[in-house]
């Protein structure tokens, strides 16, 4: 098990990576994702492509996901301290649903956030019940546009980072049907070790709703928003978990128009399955 993002000890979001995965069902592999209970449990397979070093599966308690941040993270730290050797010196290519995903090595790993699916403006019904459920009026948000990068992300923009940790969202002020993926962020004041406050919160499968650790594809999409509309610098620092008492780092830097998404990676705990 791997502590991801975290700035100290079991600080950030837990992952659990399964190795040699590749004789296990899908049905399978979503029994052990459940029986973990933790928000996502990647599987390691062989690629299908020569281009990458391996293939991992990404499901939560609910479903597969083509792309999620802090198991890419995870799962690359994985492989790596498994003997896992990249083709290229430095670079790591991942393939995942949602295709190849480079990362770095270095201090510390990072990935290339993938494309966004759906940018823009959201559509007014669903726009007035994210607001219903964070419980905030219009004019108490700075912006709200989809940045989506795979699993339904509307990111909303708040004046600073007090105001987002003072958030109470209530899923019972919400009455649509569509699982909710909610993303707020908010700038820290200036000289600040960090630069903003970032907390996710996502509906299960229960009509419960769950406030994420440290979110990789958040961040990413976050960034890519932010940075695309002049509100961040290229590089900078954001913080989540605060509010459910983690300490998640988020570290985001722009190189050659391509979005870099890194984090402190930690093993933890390993193991067996008898399965």
């Amino acid at each position: 098990m791997i502590d991801v993002f975290g700035s100290g000890l079991v600080s950030g979001n837990p992952l659990a990576v399964v190795h040699d995965a590749d004789g296990l069902s899908t049905d399978e592999m979503q029994a052990i994702t459940r029986w973990l209970n933790l928000s996502e449990t990647t599987f390691l397979v062989p690629p299908t492509t020569p281009e990458a070093d391996y293939r991992v599966r990404i499901f939560t308690l609910v479903s597969e996901l083509p792309f999620a941040g802090h198991p890419t993270l995870g799962t690359c730290h994985a492989w790596l301290g498994a003997g896992g050797i990249p083709k290229t010196e430095g670079i790591v290519i991942q393939q995942c649903g949602a295709g190849l995903i480079p990362l770095q090595q270095g201090d510390r790993l990072a990935f290339a956030a993938p494309p966004l699916i759906r940018a823009g403006d959201v559509d007014a019904a669903y726009r007035s019940q994210v607001l219903a459920v964070l419980g905030l009026k219009d004019t108490e948000i700075v912006d709200m546009e989809l940045a989506d990068n795979g699993p339904g992300w509307v990111g909303v923009l708040l004046p600073d980072s007090a105001a987002v940790l003072e958030l109470q969202p209530d899923i019972s002020r919400y009455t649509g049907d569509q699982q909710l993926a909610i993303g707020v962020v908010g700038p820290h004041p200036s000289g600040s070790a960090v630069d903003f406050e970032v907390r996710a919160f996502f509906s299960d499968d229960k009509g419960q709703l769950i406030e994420d650790p440290v979110t990789g594809s958040l961040n990413a999409s976050l960034a890519q928003w932010l940075i695309g509309s002049g509100r961040a610098p290229t590089t900078y620092v954001a913080a989540q978990g605060t509010a459910i008492g983690r300490a998640g780092r988020v570290y985001i830097s722009e190189s050659n128009d391509e979005i870099w998404v890194g984090g402190a990676t930690t093993t933890l705990v390993t193991g067996e399955i008898g399965f």
